[in-house]
C-alpha cells in the first residue's frame, strides 16, 4: 500500500521540467562557446529574461591532479570574506565543509577578475534568474559560483532565482559540503548531466590519480577536441584504454560502498543528477543512490567506449529535448502497479535493463532511492502527531501562567513555579525527539528553514524553558553545576535558539510593542535574573578592588539590558509584578547604588 501512495522519484519532475525547455540546449550551446574560447574563459549572454553564464572546460592543467597542492580536500572556508558563510557545519564535533582545492583556486581567480564580476552584476540587473553552466571542469566551477552567488543574493529584494548546470562534471566536495547545502534547501538548484558511461564526472581528482602519461594524452584530447568542436586524433591502445578505465572503476566502486554518514574526507555528490543514456534519462537526488547508479551505470560500458563519451553531451542533449524523457518500454507489459511500472520504465531508461548481474541491483537501487526520499517527511509527519499529543498540557502551563499572573502574591509565574513546583513533572516533553532524530538524519535536512518547525519550537521554548530554569535553582543544581546558561542549559535550547536567530524574516519589522508581551522573549532572562541575584549578594561583602569592579560592572550592564527590554515591552507582565524576583532585585540594586560612593568605585 504504501509504495502505492506516492510517486517513484519527485526529482523526475525536474528532469521532465529540463527536457521540456530551453535551459539544457541553451546552456549547452553556451559552453560550446565557452569551450571554443580556451582555457580559463567564460562566456555570458542573455536570452529573453535569462541570464546565463557558462565555464570553458578548457582549464589549468593542475586543477587534474599534476600539481599535489591542487589534488586535496580543503576547508571551504579558506575562501574567506564570507563567500560561502551558510555552508558550515552544525556541531563542533562535525567534518569541515570541504571542496577540491584545485576548483575552489579556480573559482577565486574567476571572482577576483573585474570583467567577470561586471558580466555577473550586468546580467543580475537585467534578468530575473540566472543559470550558472559548465562542461567538464567548468561545470565543478560553475557549482562552487552558483553557491557563492546563492549566499550573495539571500538578502536581494526581489529575489533572483539561481539555477546552475553541470555537464560530466567531477565531484566537487565532500559529504558535510552536501549535508550543509540540503540545509540551506539549495539542492534543487544543482542538476549534474552525466552519461553513463562518462568517466570524467566519477572522477574524485585527488592524489589516488597517478598522473600517467595516457591519462595526460586523454586530457589532452579533450581539451583539443572542445576548442575545435570536433574530435582531434588520439593515440591509446587498448591496454592503456583497459588501464584508465579500470583505473576510475576501481575509484568508483569504493567511493560507492560508502554509506550516508561515514564522514571522512572522501568525495559526495549533491542536488540532481540527470542520467542519459541511449535508451533516455532518469533523474536521482538522492546522494547515495547516485554513487551507487554511478557504478553500476558504468559497469554497463567498455574501455572502448571512455574517450567519446565525455565529448557526447550535445548529441544528449539533443535526444533529451526531442524526446522530452519519454520512454519506450521495449520488453513485456507494463505492470498495474504504478510504482513498479515506473521503475520498470527507469530501469529501461537507464540502459541497465539488458544486463542479467546489474539490473537487479540497479533496481534495488531506485527503490532505496525512493524509500531514503520519503522517510525524512514521514517522520517528520510522524513527529508533528506526537508532538500534537502534548498540547493539553501545554494548555495547563498557560492556564497556570494565567492564575500566575492575576494572583494576589503578585510574584508571577516563574516565581510561583520555583516555590512550588510540581506542574513541570506532568508535562510530557517530547521535544528532545527532534533532536535525536536530526542528530540521526531521520528528518527533512532543511527542516529548520521550514517557519512551521521554528515557529513551533521558539513558542515551546518561551513557554517551557522559563519552567526549566526555575526547577533547577529550586533543586539546588546551580550549587552543584554552576548556573544555568553555562551549566545547566539543555542542547535541545541551543539549537532552537539557533534555528530562531537564523531564520529568514521577509515581513516587515513590526510597530513598537504598545503592552507587555505574552511570554518573555528572552528565554534565558530568569537564569539572567538568578545570576544578578548572585552578584548582589556578593558586591556586599567583597573587599577586593577588582572583584567588586567586576561584580560592579555586570550589575549594570544587566540593569540596563533588562530596562530596555521592559520599556520595549519585550518581556511578560509577570517580570515586573510587585513581587517577583526581579522587581525585588531592582529595587535592593538601586538602593545599594545610593549608599555606594562613586568615586569609591575602581574604574572597570
Amino acid at each position: 500500500m504504501d509504495t502505492e501512495a506516492s510517486s517513484f522519484e519527485t526529482s523526475e519532475m525536474l528532469g521532465t521540467f529540463l527536457a521540456s525547455t530551453p535551459l539544457l540546449k541553451e546552456a549547452w550551446r553556451l559552453c560550446g562557446t565557452a569551450n571554443a574560447m580556451g582555457c580559463g574563459a567564460f562566456a555570458a549572454e542573455q536570452v529573453g529574461g535569462v541570464g546565463y553564464v557558462a565555464f570553458s572546460g578548457v582549464q589549468e592543467m593542475p586543477v587534474l591532479g599534476w600539481d599535489p597542492n591542487y589534488g586535496m580536500l580543503v576547508p571551504l572556508d579558506v575562501a574567506g570574506r564570507g563567500l560561502f558563510a551558510p555552508l558550515k557545519c552544525r556541531y563542533d564535533d562535525e567534518e569541515p565543509v570541504m571542496v577540491h582545492s584545485g576548483v575552489l583556486h579556480l573559482f577565486l581567480q574567476y571572482h577576483s577578475r573585474p570583467d567577470f564580476q561586471s558580466q555577473i552584476h550586468s546580467l543580475l540587473a537585467e534578468t530575473k534568474s540566472i543559470v550558472i553552466t559548465g562542461h567538464s571542469i567548468g561545470g565543478s566551477i560553475a557549482f562552487l559560483t552558483a553557491l557563492w552567488l546563492l549566499n550573495y543574493l539571500r538578502s536581494i529584494f526581489p529575489p533572483i532565482s539561481v539555477f546552475c548546470i553541470g555537464f560530466g562534471s567531477p565531484f566537487l566536495g565532500n559529504e558535510s559540503l552536501s549535508q550543509a547545502i540540503l540545509r540551506e534547501r539549495w539542492g534543487s538548484s544543482f542538476c549534474n548531466v552525466v552519461s553513463t558511461r562518462d568517466i570524467m564526472p566519477r572522477l574524485s581528482l585527488h592524489q589516488s590519480l597517478v598522473p600517467t602519461p595516457q591519462w595526460q594524452a586523454l586530457i589532452r584530447f579533450w581539451y583539443t577536441s572542445m576548442m575545435s568542436m570536433n574530435f582531434a586524433n588520439l593515440q591509446l591502445t587498448e591496454e592503456d584504454k583497459a588501464r584508465l578505465f579500470s583505473s576510475v572503476a576501481a575509484d568508483m566502486e569504493r567511493l560507492a560502498q560508502a554509506v550516508e554518514g561515514s564522514g571522512g574526507r572522501s568525495f559526495w555528490p549533491f542536488g540532481n543528477y540527470l542520467f542519459c543514456s541511449d535508451e533516455g534519462a532518469i533523474c536521482l537526488d538522492n546522494a547515495v543512490s547516485v554513487r551507487k547508479m554511478m557504478h553500476l551505470m558504468l559497469r554497463t560500458g567498455s574501455p572502448n567506449c571512455i574517450i567519446e563519451e565525455h565529448l557526447k553531451y550535445g548529441w544528449y542533449v539533443e535526444r533529451l529535448s526531442l524526446q522530452s524523457l519519454k520512454r519506450s518500454f521495449l520488453e513485456g507489459d507494463l505492470s498495474e502497479s504504478s510504482y513498479e511500472a515506473s521503475l520498470s520504465m527507469a530501469l529501461n531508461s537507464s540502459g541497465t535493463y539488458r544486463q542479467v548481474s546489474i539490473a537487479p541491483m540497479a533496481k534495488d537501487c531506485l527503490k532505496m532511492a525512493r524509500r531514503m526520499g520519503r522517510a525524512p517527511n514521514l517522520n517528520a509527519a510522524d513527529l508533528a502527531i506526537r508532538l500534537s499529543k502534548i498540547t493539553p498540557y501545554r494548555a495547563e502551563i498557560e492556564w497556570y501562567k494565567a492564575c500566575c499572573d492575576k494572583s494576589e502574591e503578585q510574584r508571577g509565574y516563574y516565581d510561583s513555579f520555583k516555590q512550588r513546583g510540581g506542574l513541570k513533572e506532568r508535562v510530557q516533553d517530547k521535544h528532545e525527539s527532534v533532536i535525536h532524530l536530526m542528530d540521526g538524519k531521520e528528518l527533512p535536512h532543511d527542516l529548520h528553514r521550514r517557519s512551521k518547525w521554528v515557529n513551533a519550537a521558539q513558542s515551546y521554548m518561551l513557554l517551557v524553558e522559563p519552567l526549566d530554569i526555575a526547577e533547577y535553582y529550586r533543586s539546588g543544581m546551580h550549587l552543584k553545576k554552576g548556573h544555568y546558561i553555562s551549566n545547566g542549559r539543555e542542547r535541545r535550547y541551543e539549537i532552537f535558539d539557533r534555528w530562531w536567530t537564523e531564520r529568514v524574516v521577509s515581513e516587515k519589522l513590526s510597530n513598537r510593542r504598545t503592552r507587555y508581551a505574552g511570554l518573555t522573549q528572552d528565554t534565558r532572562f530568569w537564569a539572567r535574573v538568578e545570576e544578578a541575584k548572585e552578584w548582589l549578594d556578593n558586591i556586599k561583602c567583597q573587599n577586593d578592588p577588582r572583584n567588586l569592579a567586576f561584580l560592579w560592572d555586570g550589575l549594570i550592564k544587566f540593569e540596563t539590558y533588562a530596562i530596555k527590554l521592559v520599556e520595549g515591552r519585550e518581556v511578560s507582565a509577570d517580570v515586573v509584578a510587585k513581587n517577583s524576583s526581579f522587581s525585588l532585585w531592582l529595587k535592593e540594586w538601586r538602593a545599594l547604588k545610593t549608599q555606594i560612593i562613586p568615586q569609591s568605585m575602581p574604574l572597570v
